[in-house]
């Protein structure tokens, strides 16, 4: 078993954002408020990394009051610039995805999902400022605590459940963020060409970022050329099927917590696409032992959601979907070589466990070996 181990704080920048974009309420911010909304005031609340957040009080039209949660996101050059959809964008284009991604991602959970998601209510750009962009939704009061284990992953599942693809494809309909750079979310038809479009964007943000290393680029080759097909082909060939599954994309303690209101789990900060349901987006980041929710909430989520046949390649799956999240964490700190450090050692052990490939699996089980 390949696990990352990383106790470790790597974050030590500041907040990108200043804090004057969220002393008052921006016109198109109040525009985009429910009709009627007489606003109170605008505080600062929360934690993020690379926007800034705050909480807007407001009383309705028949006198009740509501708040609201927004989001407000301003990239700088030192933020490295992406691709989405396969072009160089800028940073005033990043972050448009970075708060029209969120958007729609949290509208596809909550018309699916409505209790376990916040109900967002818009996006946009500032009327004082046109790269300054917003994200607004429902706020809702929630405790630091973890999650019940049990009720998160009995909802995490039925959510998988009941959402399908609508094409039957993988990918979403927008560019989605994973931090600030760009997931493949191009439609495609197969998980593993899917996957390999995914991780090999990645593999080429993290070197862009971390610099060049031969032995990285080595062991990406192999990742690609055996692990990857080995892996993922069986479970869409031999009569074995998989669906893709909407799913949050960044689900660990940072974005599950508590409703207080109704002690339900609450999931936000999403970048949705439609993938595996055990995939890198979703059971992966539960994989690292730096996060709080860990090996109980996955072993909860396989007794209302059955994993994917082969079963036994299951653990192996998710070191190959963490790798994806360890890499892209990676990415997001130039000059911190931690992450790369870790994703290394699970690289090496794949490849070696699996130095034989897809074509060596396949004879072995007496299966025709199939081409991507």
């Amino acid at each position: 078993m390949a696990i990352t181990v990383d106790p470790e704080p790597v974050w030590d920048q500041p907040n990108p954002v200043p804090n004057q974009w969220i002393e008052t309420v921006d016109e198109n911010v109040a525009k985009r408020l429910p009709e009627g909304s007489k606003i109170i005031g605008i505080f600062p609340f929360g934690h993020s990394y690379f926007t800034r957040t705050a909480k807007i009080q407001t009383v309705q039209a028949d006198g009740t009051p509501r708040s609201l949660f927004l989001k407000v996101c301003v990239l700088t050059p030192r933020v490295n610039s992406v691709l989405i959809f396969g072009e160089q964008v800028t940073q005033n284009e990043v972050g448009k995805a970075m708060v029209s991604g969120e958007y729609e991602s949290m509208k596809a959970l909550h018309s699916t999902s409505p209790d376990l998601t916040p109900e967002p209510i818009a996006w946009g750009t500032f009327a004082q400022a046109d790269h300054v962009h917003f994200f607004l939704r429902e706020f809702v009061d929630m405790t630091d605590n973890l999650p019940a284990i049990e009720p998160t992953m009995k909802m995490l599942a039925g959510l998988h459940a009941k959402s399908s693809s609508p094409n039957g494809r993988y990918g979403f309909h927008v560019p989605t963020l994973q931090g600030t750079f760009s997931q493949f979310t191009e439609w495609t038809d197969s998980l593993e060409v899917f996957f390999a479009k995914s991780i090999r964007l990645v593999f080429e943000n993290e070197e862009r970022s971390q610099g060049l290393d031969e032995e990285v680029q080595h062991l990406c080759n192999q990742i690609l050329s055996n692990v990857v097909p080995r892996l993922l082909r069986p479970l869409e060939t031999g009569g074995r099927h998989i669906e893709p599954r909407l799913i949050h994309g960044d689900i660990w303690d940072g974005n599950t917590l508590t409703n207080i209101k109704t002690s339900l789990p609450v999931v936000f900060d999403a970048t949705c696409i439609y993938a595996h349901n055990e995939s890198a987006m979703e059971l992966a980041p539960l994989r690292p032992v730096r996060h709080r929710m860990g090996k109980e909430y996955v072993e909860a989520y396989f007794k209302y959601f059955e994993r994917s046949p082969p079963t036994e390649d299951q653990d192996d799956r998710n070191a190959l979907y963490c790798l994806r999240w360890d890499m892209n964490c990676s990415a997001l700190y130039p000059g911190n070589l931690r992450y790369r450090k870790m994703f290394v050692q699970v690289m090496e052990y794949l490849t070696r466990k699996y130095a034989d490939g897809y074509d060596g699996w396949a004879k072995a089980h007496e299966e025709s070996i199939l081409p991507r």
